[in-house]
């Protein structure tokens, strides 16, 4: 199998200079997108000069920063397929095992690679944004994601007060803008095909002086240039569909984080809530 990018660029960086392992860990923190652009503005992002851009790529085996951008964007395409053209490349070397053992092997794998991969001071510091009585906390997926936006509302709207769902519908936005205030929280998920209504919505979010904070697919969506925070899941599967279990986990541990952030408050509304369910008898009693 063919060694990607990422992986070269991460195999590389013991044997790098300074000034160009400080490019590569700018690359990998934002990749794919650090690396899209022209090569003066990788250059000035990652404060190098565009000599070591070209030293680098180099030194991965391009013949310069046209050839490493040709093979950069290849993969993304590749990464980027439809639904259709996504079964058909794993259709076509199906192993004997059952559905559910290799769908399984891919949802713990994905578990694995995302959890290894977190950086635990960026998990907190998103943790600790949410947890920020003083800042008011909207949420936002796309097509497929926003029912993990609309769960993660369900349960933070008992952990903390000022929780809001934002519909995938651009025409319901303005109203909601119009209470965003600087320094409030904007979780969004945003995974592959990424969507231009997801990266406008943040934009005008952060024009409002919104935080964001982004969960995505490793490959990273356009937004994460507008997020304070990006945190990148596995998502790939046996499926024509990707898999959301790791960004389901990830979501859990940060409600559960959170919790424990301001468990002095979230106490008493666990009780307060539970004494309005009894009230209205919403659940079942076991006999």
């Amino acid at each position: 199998m063919e060694i990607s990018v990422e992986d070269r660029m991460r195999s590389a960086l013991p044997d790098l200079t300074r000034a160009e392992r400080q490019l590569a860990t700018h690359i990998l923190r934002n990749y794919p997108v650090a690396a899209l652009g022209s090569i003066t503005a990788l250059a000035k992002a990652a404060e190098v000069s565009t000599p070591t851009v070209v030293r680098l790529c180099q030194k991965l085996g391009y013949k310069g920063y046209p050839d490493y951008q040709g093979a950069l964007r290849g993969e993304v395409e590749a990464m980027l397929l439809s639904p259709l053209a996504k079964h058909d490349r794993w259709a076509g070397g199906v192993p004997d095992t059952h559905i559910l053992n290799r769908f399984a092997d891919a949802v713990v794998a994905n578990l694995q690679a995302t959890l290894g991969q977190i950086d635990h001071a960026e998990f907190d510091a998103a943790a600790e944004l949410l947890a920020a009585p003083s800042r008011s906390v909207f949420a936002m997926g796309g097509r497929i994601t926003h029912a993990l936006a609309d769960y993660f509302v369900t349960l933070m709207k008992v952990v903390r007060p000022d929780v809001t769902l934002l519909s995938d519908m651009s025409n319901t936005w303005p109203p909601a803008l119009l209470d965003m205030r600087r320094g409030d929280v904007l979780l969004v998920f945003d995974i592959r095909r990424y969507e231009n209504s997801v990266l406008q919505l943040v934009e005008l979010a952060v024009e409002q002086g919104a935080e964001v904070i982004l969960i995505t697919d490793r490959w990273v969506s356009p937004a994460a240039a507008h997020a304070r925070h990006t945190l990148a899941c596995h998502v790939e599967a046996p499926s024509a569909w990707d898999s959301t279990v790791s960004i389901t986990v990830l979501v859990e541990t940060l409600l559960a984080s959170v919790q424990t952030l301001s468990w002095a408050q979230t106490e008493g509304r666990l009780k307060r809530l539970e004494q309005l369910y009894d009230r209205s008898r919403f659940f079942r009693r076991h006999r």
